[in-house]
């Protein structure tokens, strides 16, 4: 069933859009500047998957860029949404902007204020089982990763860099693009975490090699060690890259997604590699019923 549900919060002063309006302002900062950060978690059977994590990870984000979010006004808007949502599976999108501000790259003191607060816009569209373990061919992206900017580290809606990697990915046949930093080490795909398996062990980069602190890529860590695996955050040296039993991407929709190739590299997991990462699958499924009492039949990511 094809759907789009929305619930969008913002001032109430002249001109700006209220609650379960269509409209963002033209003049909102988001729209125009990019100003703003954003969180994407799957809802399984109308309920929220690692909601608190999730929500705290925006919160952080947004003060890390000078936008105070009140914790209330996240739990309506997106209060808003799961009442329409019923017991679907869907994508929970969570946007924050600075909202509307006076011309200029800085806004001036008090602009945000309890009459104009940040601008918060949750919509909903459908999740199905389809989005999980489909092998993913990997371009490698044009553009270095900088580690040292802050943005590399945000979830912030500048995702123009990553934009043009997905679009060198697509014009090469594949369906992600792998990003390296000005070191030459692997961080991640354009829309994923990345974890290499090297020696028996579940290696991720850092955060600061330039890579997201992703919510999937940390209950990955987690139930990989409940399982008895060795787990790592390392830098994915290309010497590293080399030794690579398997790859695979995390993040909030897709899971758990292998990786079939690199560039001209067949990036096809050894036996035990695909058992492991099959385990794992299957641990994060029996958390994801535990945490919401849905059941997903999905195929494992490898066969």
């Amino acid at each position: 069933m094809s759907f789009f549900l929305h619930r969008l919060l913002a001032g109430d002063t002249a001109g700006l859009p209220q609650v379960d309006s269509p409209l963002v302002s033209a003049l909102d900062r988001g729209f125009q500047l990019g100003d703003g950060v954003f969180d994407t978690m799957s809802c399984f059977k109308g309920r929220p998957f690692a909601q608190e994590r999730h929500r705290a990870r925006l919160v952080r984000h947004a003060a890390a860029i000078g936008i105070d979010v009140d914790p209330a006004r996240l739990e309506e808007a997106l209060g808003g949404v799961l009442n329409d949502l019923g017991e679907r599976h869907a994508i929970l999108r969570t946007t924050v902007t600075r909202g509307q501000a006076a011309r200029g790259l800085w806004p001036p003191p008090g602009s945000q204020s309890p009459s104009n607060p940040p601008t918060i816009l949750v919509t909903a569209q459908p999740w199905s089982t389809g989005l999980v373990g489909q092998p993913a061919h990997l371009a490698e992206a044009e553009l270095p990763r900088n580690q040292f900017s802050p943005l590399a580290r945000l979830k912030s809606l500048n995702y123009l860099e990553n934009i043009l990697a997905a679009r060198r990915a697509a014009e090469a046949g594949a369906d992600d693009a792998l990003i390296r930093n000005l070191e030459g080490n692997a961080v991640s795909s354009t829309i994923a975490n990345l974890f290499a398996i090297i020696d028996g062990r579940f290696v991720t980069p850092p955060c600061a090699d330039g890579c997201l602190d992703g919510v999937m890529r940390a209950l990955v860590l987690e139930e990989a060690e409940i399982l008895g695996f060795e787990t790592a955050e390392a830098s994915l040296t290309p010497a590293l890259m080399e030794r690579a039993q398997a790859l695979f991407l995390t993040n909030s929709v897709r899971l758990i997604r292998p990786v079939s190739a690199l560039g001209k590299r067949s990036m096809a997991p050894s036996p035990r590699a695909a058992s492991s990462i099959n385990r794992l699958f299957n641990a994060l499924l029996a958390r994801i019923e535990h945490d919401t009492g849905a059941r997903l039949e999905v195929a494992l990511p490898i066969q």
